[in-house]
């Protein structure tokens, strides 16, 4: 039985060798024919000895799993979006930021492709597969584990001895000459062809038989290692570092050190993306040094070291028909145009945003006019110029609304901010019922069952007129509602109850303060550790908190100056809602920095940043991301920008090393 065991796994080993081989290098040594019968025998050894069975096995990638859903996991790592740009210009005023921060000039980026597929991440566990994900919110994706295990540039099994735990991001494409081959059959069967290769990539990860997925020539593109970060000191380490694993890592990559080496890069594969086998849309620039990634972090939804250029967007002609005024959950007001439908980019399209007035006036909209609409980053296409000429004499000309669309309520602006507001936010039907829904939603409550319609329908027969009326719901107010069921009803019951549960910092988010979103939320929970702080908080004091500004710290301010905000609040509480946070800054094991206000600047030789933060905020003092007058010090590591060093200097900031650290804590 060892025997049958060892010969089992070394036709494994092989296997995987091969696909690697064929796949990754295109450097086969072995004909088709050879590698089907090694596969076909190792088959027959695992039907034969079931007690060997590995879910890595090269035999698993023509699939036959069935999957009845796809359970939803959340990320141990969030999977942040990418920034855009769209000029040269742009790329400038990113890259400016990123030196004022470092506090250097000297900053070196990897340009790589942006592929048009389908977001993933993969989780390794001593060396094999054990899990794929994904994208979804960037929070957390759909487990397509069974379908990705099928694509044959998914290494099963890392090469090397490397074992460490570790996830890494990628892409998912369709190529163009298998997309192609696909329409083929199916025009041939009489059926309608897919619109394009992204969608119908997307589509394939959530067929429900994996042996379908197998049949499609799917490829992932690997480029974001998230492991230990002292692995490599570059993102073009990284890089070589997962192609040695046997990752198949894009080729096309250069590194630049400057914006205008990066515009090289980008003009060129502007011009040449025809002629690649898979599609992209623009080109990703990032900050080649992780140190200084590090240093650069994150916002509340994208990394500041990382940006996507995109290339020119597609775009057509359509007809304005009219414009509808949308209130949002705030009371902000959106308008989007309503077209003769178009099809753009492999898709019908119905709908244009207009963003605000100010775009309405710039465009000098009339309706009825011939208008062009591309597809840019947004979630749906946007209109960027009129055709005058085909302009009708009789047309009237697009204003912007002056009153809500929902309650009839004078529309206002703020000064400084482009969109137009309805200030009714509790009397106004629409305003009222989005705040009901954010707050159910999966990412705030996630009570389940509860849907839009059903809120909608709720607050229609006046069961709801805020959020901690569900709280109050009972059965027989639900049972006689239409599509409600005896398990439905007690479904939704259930969740409700379950939602008390709901840890503060979503909670918070869930009141749907305007700008508090899921990260602010968090810091805010962690900052205050209760509701009753965070509402005695003024504006100074909550712009102490790290990455909170103004603009921030006056809605929070202004949310809880509400009487009504303040009653429902109360209501919440008297359900048993968690308004405290386990999130909270936990006892300092000294109050030796108390008082104390650190920026964390370069590399450290012993600890990592991260250690270094926590060792501040364990002996009492605070972290703040930037230099300021109420900066105590700065902490300076290697490799820390110049410019760092002058801004403290000009304000007075003292600058302590590593060993100076140290030695204030240790005393």
């Amino acid at each position: 039985m060892k025997q049958i065991r060892e010969h089992l796994l070394a036709l494994r080993k092989a296997l995987h060798d091969h696909n690697y081989r064929y796949y990754v290098l295109d450097d086969p040594i072995i004909s088709d024919y050879d590698f089907d019968q090694k596969l076909r025998e190792l088959a027959d050894l695992e039907k034969q000895y079931p007690e060997f069975f590995d879910p890595n096995s090269p035999t698993l990638r023509v699939g036959g799993t069935i999957n009845k859903n796809f359970p939803t996991i959340t990320h141990e790592f969030p999977m942040y979006s990418l920034d855009n740009a769209y000029s040269e210009q742009e790329l400038f005023d990113w890259e400016k930021r990123i030196q004022k921060r470092l506090g250097t000039d000297t900053v070196a980026y990897t340009c790589e492709l942006k592929f048009d597929g389908v977001s993933i991440s993969l989780t390794y566990e001593s060396g094999v597969l054990e899990q794929a994900v994904t994208r979804g919110d960037g929070t957390q994706g759909d487990e397509v584990t069974q379908n990705v295990r099928t694509i044959p540039t998914v290494p099963l099994q890392l090469r090397g001895d490397f074992t460490d735990r570790f996830a890494i991001r990628g892409e998912i494409v369709l190529p163009i000459d298998g997309f192609n081959k696909m329409n083929e059959e199916r025009v041939a069967l009489g059926e309608e062809p897919y619109r394009n290769p992204r969608n119908t990539a997307s589509g394939t990860l959530k067929l429900q038989d994996s042996s379908l997925v197998a049949k499609r020539p799917l490829q992932c593109f690997l480029y974001q290692m998230i492991a230990d970060r002292s692995l490599f000191t570059t993102q073009l380490e990284s890089l070589q570092t997962a192609r040695k694993l046997g990752f198949h890592v894009p080729e096309h990559y250069t590194l630049s050190s400057s914006i205008d080496e990066v515009m090289h890069f980008i003009s060129h594969w502007e011009k040449e993306r025809s002629n690649l086998p898979f599609e992209i849309d623009g080109i990703v620039i990032k900050v080649n040094d992780i140190s200084q990634q590090d240093e650069l972090g994150y916002t509340s939804k994208s990394p500041r070291w990382a940006i996507a250029y995109k290339f020119k967007a597609e775009s057509t002609y359509a007809i304005l028909e009219s414009v509808q005024f949308q209130v949002g959950r705030t009371g902000a007001i959106t308008p989007v145009a309503v077209l003769d439908p178009v099809v753009l980019g492999g898709t019908v399209v119905k709908r244009a945003s207009l963003h605000n007035a100010d775009q309405i006036e710039k465009l000098d909209l009339y309706y009825g006019d011939s208008v062009v609409i591309e597809k840019g980053g947004e979630i749906i296409p946007k209109i960027t110029s009129v055709d005058r000429n085909k302009r009708s004499i009789q047309a009237k000309k697009v204003l912007y609304a002056s009153h809500c669309p929902d309650c009839q309520t004078e529309l206002i602006r703020i000064e400084g901010e482009a969109d137009h507001y309805c200030p009714n936010h509790e009397g106004c039907p629409t305003q009222i019922v989005g705040r009901i829904q954010h707050f159910i939603s999966r990412k705030a409550m996630n009570i389940y069952g509860l849907g839009s319609e059903t809120i909608e329908l709720l607050y229609q027969q006046r069961l709801i007129v805020s959020y901690a009326d569900l709280y109050a719901l009972t059965y027989d107010q639900l049972i006689p509602l239409e599509r409600m069921a005896d398990k439905s009803v007690q479904n939704i019951l259930d969740a409700i109850e379950e939602s008390k549960k709901v840890p503060f910092e979503r909670l918070l988010f869930a009141l749907g303060i305007r700008y508090v979103g899921q990260t602010v939320a968090k810091k805010l929970a962690s900052y205050f550790g209760s509701i009753d702080a965070l509402a005695k908080a003024d504006v100074e004091t909550l712009v102490e908190v790290d990455e909170i500004g103004s603009r921030i710290a006056e809605s929070v301010v202004d949310f809880f100056a509400s009487l009504t905000n303040i009653q429902i609040i109360d209501q919440l509480k008297m359900y048993g809602l968690q308004f405290e946070s386990k999130l909270a800054e936990h006892q300092p094991i000294s109050n030796t920095l108390s008082g104390q206000s650190f920026v964390i600047s370069g590399v450290f030789s012993s600890h990592s940043r991260d250690e270094i933060k926590k060792l501040v905020e364990d002996h009492g003092g605070k972290i703040s991301s930037s230099l300021s007058s109420k900066t105590t010090y700065l902490l300076a590591g290697e490799n820390m920008g110049p410019k760092k060093q002058i801004k403290a200097d000009e304000l007075g900031i003292s600058i302590i090393d590593e060993a100076s650290f140290f030695s204030m804590i240790s005393s």
